[in-house]
């Protein structure tokens, strides 16, 4: 029997970083942010839908408080393949329930991938033959495989993973043991990681046949697991958050990393834009914007008939959504999380979320 390779996007992600253009009930990936006309998840899906072969095979994890932007977005998906979280419990929860669910329908054999809602993919055709590539590499059902993608600066904000022994080449991808996983370094061990030549990004993308997952789940974090077969979504109220990279792939020894270099971007900050536009330009702007001795910043406003006018600046992001304004140093839009816990702390400053 062909094996069914079935995608999952995880889509409850809240998107914190593109605040204010990314709200409570409008996180990103509902954004267009590459000038596609598409939102990320609605670029997310069509992508997977070449290996979903139809909608009725693409699924989709998403929490109860965005649902109604979800299908409004992917009209065509099946309802019975989205899983709707009773709150956000981090990746492992999510990975865990959704491959109980599939299992249900396609049997323990089934290939299954997870991918982000808010990925940004070059070239789509080297994105499927990795895929392809993957998908090999996890059929006979002992490796549980990520995608490394080739660094290209000395990010801080992505994981890394650290290459180990090569096992072999899927294609012409080389794939290798995972040595370990390592959070989001330091700018100075950024830099030593990429002229250590071992490490990879690691995009978040997960590719594995069912029934190592729940096996090395049932070794590593058999209460979970048990709960969700006993209560499904009901048990996330016991659970506290966990991502699967913490709850397994750093404990299991069936991890694998497959090479991919298909341009690739999480977006996960506003600098993001940057990557994907035209850096010969002075300034990124997607506004209507009138500047005197502006340089090195980013301007960005949602109603195109608004006008930012800046005077002496450099390296700023500046966004204008409704009713409001962000201004923050390029290096330092990671903080703007502890900007929003004070937000939240502030009863009369709940609709700015």
């Amino acid at each position: 029997m062909v094996q069914s390779f079935i995608p999952v996007i995880l889509a409850g992600g809240k998107g914190e970083r593109f605040w204010p253009l990314s709200r409570r009930h409008h996180p990103k990936q509902f954004l267009s942010l590459d000038n596609s006309g598409d939102s990320l998840l609605q670029s997310t899906a069509n992508r997977l839908l070449p290996i979903a072969k139809n909608w009725n095979n693409l699924w989709l994890v998403t929490t109860a408080s965005i649902i109604k932007n979800v299908k409004k977005h992917l009209p065509h998906l099946v309802d019975s393949n989205i899983l709707i979280e009773p709150e956000g419990k981090d990746t492992a929860p999510a990975v865990a329930w959704a491959t109980l669910e599939i299992v249900k329908r396609y049997g323990n054999d089934v290939i299954i991938g997870f991918f982000p809602a808010d990925h940004w993919i070059k070239n789509e055709e080297d994105f499927l033959i990795t895929l392809d590539s993957a998908f090999q590499l996890a059929s006979p059902g002992n490796a549980i495989v990520t995608l490394g993608v080739q660094p290209t600066y000395p990010s801080t904000g992505y994981g890394y993973i650290e290459q180990g022994k090569l096992i072999n080449y899927i294609g012409n991808l080389p794939a290798y043991q995972v040595n370990r996983f390592m959070e989001k370094p330091s700018q100075k061990t950024a830099e030593l990681l990429i002229a250590n030549g071992k490490y990879s990004w690691n995009s978040g993308i997960l590719i594995f046949r069912a029934n190592i997952m729940l096996q090395e789940l049932e070794k590593y974090t058999p209460q979970l697991l048990n709960s969700l077969r006993k209560k499904g979504k009901d048990a996330y109220k016991d659970f506290e958050k966990i991502s699967i990279d913490y709850a397994l792939m750093e404990k299991t020894q069936f991890t694998y990393i497959l090479s991919a270099n298909f341009g690739w971007d999480d977006l996960g900050d506003w600098n993001s834009l940057e990557r994907l536009t035209d850096k010969t330009t002075i300034n990124i702007e997607h506004c209507n914007h009138i500047g005197l001795d502006t340089t090195g910043s980013i301007i960005y406003a949602s109603e195109k008939n608004e006008l930012i006018a800046t005077i002496g600046i450099e390296n700023l992001v500046i966004v204008r959504d409704k009713n409001v304004t962000l201004i923050v140093d390029k290096n330092r839009t990671q903080d703007i999380k502890q900007i929003l816990k004070q937000i939240a702390n502030c009863p009369e400053s709940q609709d700015f979320l």
